[in-house]
């Protein structure tokens, strides 16, 4: 089994890698220093707002029915036609709703309008990882790294049109890249939807209210999961456009979003961990697998990266920035070293917060991302009217952070790990360690930042196989063999 997880996680790693930080880096950043601080600040307000209730729009489906079909195959072709019934009934119940608390917070004509497109991009997406759950669920991790990466190959394809095309003699506006976004998602999930419906046998869709009312008993836990981890992680930038008078909420939402495009391309990469690590997880724990090597080895990988990707990010702050933005470059650099040093804490989550889930400890993860949540937002409300887009910030570590060291001390409890002393000093040692080799690379090579980034890089990975944190021998060997 760990062999298999290592040899469709380099797949997954792979695709995204070549098809992910472009968009980000060169379409999403480009369309943000072409339309300004202001104008993107006021999509990704909006952006974020309508992900708010996104829970509306899958109640949990997605998760529990990964979780399900992972350890009942066969129930695939009796759940699918129903599913997607359900998943259309609560697309109209998250339209209403989101539009209702858009009013409530006091949208104006152009937001509304905005969030309209936003609501439908929201639903596609829904659709296409309810999909995607299926797929992943009968373990066709080649297919689904293939649908993984296909959205965004196609906004690559729209966006560089728009952008770089020379079709219009117009300025770029805001409202192009979200149209764009929309005919991705649609051609995405029309063609997972095709994929889909071969494996079930799908012939037409089927009213089952009994059914429709057990699944949505079923994924409560889920959903109050996923409802609570949105509103703390989605927030910020929300209540930077609200809290914030005139357009200054837009421009340091806008300041926000610079600050979090990287720290979205990395969380893209530990979010792949835990898209395997689920269906695996709970596949190992029904058949009663000892899963503790497959967590340890999951944890080194994705920790060694978050603490060389987290410190690097801290002491380079303000190079990454200048080199992605013309505007805003200082106070971005703010922002993002505390957003980046989070993403540690993070890809912990990503990692025993996925054990926890398979495992069926929801009770426990909600009351974590209720205190996470009240925490976030409570550290907002206080911080935002003080230091602006640094009070968010210093509002998501903490809550990140708090979480993530709840989270393991529950999994230990849970499946009674035994305390590896000699890991844990090794990790405090590699992080020492790190920390010493950013300040002296800072200093290698005179106005060549990029050298001396890449040198931390390498020196940082060097340090790790040394500590065995990364032991690149065992790894190859292991992907060599035939997978189970």
């Amino acid at each position: 089994m760990r062999r298999k997880f290592l040899t469709n996680l380099i797949l997954l790693l792979t695709l995204n890698l070549l098809i992910k930080p472009f968009w980000i880096l060169g379409v999403d950043r480009s369309v943000q220093n072409m339309v300004g601080a202001a104008d993107y600040g006021f999509y990704f307000a909006i952006f974020n707002f309508s992900f708010l209730f996104n829970i509306l729009l899958d109640f949990g489906i997605t998760n529990f029915n990964n979780k399900n079909i992972a350890q009942n195959n066969h129930l695939l072709n009796k759940h699918f036609s129903s599913i997607v019934i359900l998943k259309l009934m609560l697309a109209v119940v998250f339209a209403v709703v989101t539009f209702s608390f858009g009013m409530i917070v006091g949208y104006n004509q152009h937001q509304l309008v905005m969030l309209g497109w936003m609501v439908f991009n929201q639903f596609l997406i829904s659709f296409v990882l309810y999909l995607r759950s299926n797929i992943s669920g009968l373990l066709l991790f080649k297919t689904d790294s293939m649908i993984s990466v296909l959205d965004r190959t196609l906004m690559i394809i729209f966006c560089s049109i728009l952008i770089w095309g020379h079709v219009t003699t117009e300025k770029f506006r805001i409202e192009w890249f979200v149209y764009a976004q929309t005919l991705a998602y649609l051609i995405t999930a029309i063609i997972a939807f095709i994929i889909v419906k071969r494996k079930s046998a799908f012939t037409r869709l089927k009213w089952n209210r009994p059914f429709f009312v057990m699944i949505i008993k079923q994924s409560i836990p889920f959903a109050i999961l996923a409802l609570l981890m949105t509103f703390y992680n989605r927030i910020d930038s929300v209540m930077l456009e609200r809290l914030l008078p005139g357009t200054q909420g837009d421009e340091q939402a806008g300041i926000y979003a610079s600050s979090y495009r990287l720290l979205d391309a990395t969380n893209m990469i530990a979010y792949l961990f835990a898209v395997l690590l689920l269906p695996l997880f709970s596949k190992m724990l029904k058949n009663g697998d000892e899963i503790v090597h497959i967590v340890k080895l999951s944890f080194k990988l994705l920790i060694t990266l978050a603490i060389v990707i987290g410190i690097g990010s801290f002491f380079y702050s303000f190079e990454l920035m200048n080199m992605l933005y013309t505007n805003h470059v200082k106070e971005s650099a703010d922002v993002f070293k505390w957003l980046m040093m989070g993403f540690i804490a993070v890809s912990t989550t990503y990692v025993f917060g996925t054990l926890l889930t398979a495992n069926g400890n929801l009770k426990e993860l909600n009351f974590i991302a209720a205190t996470g949540m009240l925490l976030n937002i409570s550290l907002n409300f206080i911080l935002i009217p003080r230091l602006e887009a640094v009070g968010s910030a210093y509002s998501s570590i903490v809550t990140q952070f708090l979480s993530a060291i709840v989270q393991v001390i529950i999994a230990q409890r849970v499946f009674k790990f035994k305390i590896d002393y000699r890991f844990l000093i090794s990790l405090l040692a590699f992080v020492v360690g790190v920390i010493f080799i950013n300040i002296f690379s800072k200093h290698f090579i005179e106005q060549k930042w990029m050298y001396n980034f890449a040198g931390m890089v390498i020196l940082s990975v060097v340090y790790a196989s040394f500590l065995k944190l990364l032991n690149f021998k065992s790894l190859l060997s292991l992907i060599q063999k035939k997978a189970e």
